[in-house]
Formats: structure tokens, C-alpha cells, sequence
């Protein structure tokens, strides 16, 4: 299926980087108080600022700073569920996590890779 996960208006992306991006970086890219806005999906990190769900108060600010892949494969929203590893979701469950990387690939600007992850392939 061709179209699947096409974004509505079509969206000019940036070639993808591969700059390391620290933790710390990572986790100050959280969208409060101003801050730029990245999520990470298999250790690559995406530019979310744009998108006001990932800002305070956003229905997806809980992933804003932080690797999501096992939240995203999971479809959940719970902070517990937030985390890099993502190796021992289920088959769908895995298949949903491709979907969104597929997703997020579409609409936002790959940045760089989180340095030393280890959740790439």
C-alpha cells in the first residue's frame, strides 16, 4: 500500500543525520519550557518540535526527551512503558513499532542516533 502513513500535507524533510546525540541532550529536548522537542525510536531521534502534542501539556509530551520504541510498539502512553528497549515486544507488537518508525520517518527530520544505543537493530 503505497499511501499508507502519507501525511496529509506533504512535508519536506531534511536529508537524515547521524550526528550523536548525548542522553543528556536527549533528555533536555524534553519540550518544556520552550525547548525543542525530540523523540527517539530505535536510537534514531527525531525532531518533534514542531508538533504541539510532544510540548507540555501534549497528549504525547511523555515521549518528548526520551527513547519511546517499546511505548510506541506497545501503543501506550504510560511512562513506565517508555523505554529503548524494545526486543522482547511480540511479533505485532513489533510490526506496530515499524509502523511508527515508517510514521514518524514521513513527517519528521531525522536529527542524529543516540550515542551508544545499543536498541538499533
Amino acid at each position: 500500500m503505497s499511501g499508507k502513513f502519507e501525511p496529509k500535507v506533504p512535508v519536506n524533510l531534511d536529508p537524515p543525520k547521524d550526528d550523536l546525540i548525548s542522553i543528556e541532550e536527549l533528555a533536555k529536548a524534553d519540550g518544556s519550557e520552550g525547548q525543542k522537542a525530540y523523540v527517539a525510536i530505535k536510537g534514531k531521534v527525531y525532531d518533534v518540535s514542531g508538533n504541539k502534542a510532544y510540548r507540555e501539556g501534549g497528549s504525547y509530551h511523555v515521549f518528548a526527551g526520551k527513547d519511546a520504541s517499546r511505548a510506541l510498539g506497545k501503543t501506550s502512553t504510560k511512562l513506565e512503558d517508555v523505554s529503548p528497549e524494545w526486543q522482547s515486544l511480540d511479533d505485532k507488537e513489533k510490526q506496530t513499532l515499524d509502523d511508527w518508525i515508517t510514521f514518524f520517518s514521513k513527517r519528521y527530520n531525522v536529527i542524529g542516533i543516540v550515542q551508544g544505543a545499543t536498541n538499533m537493530a
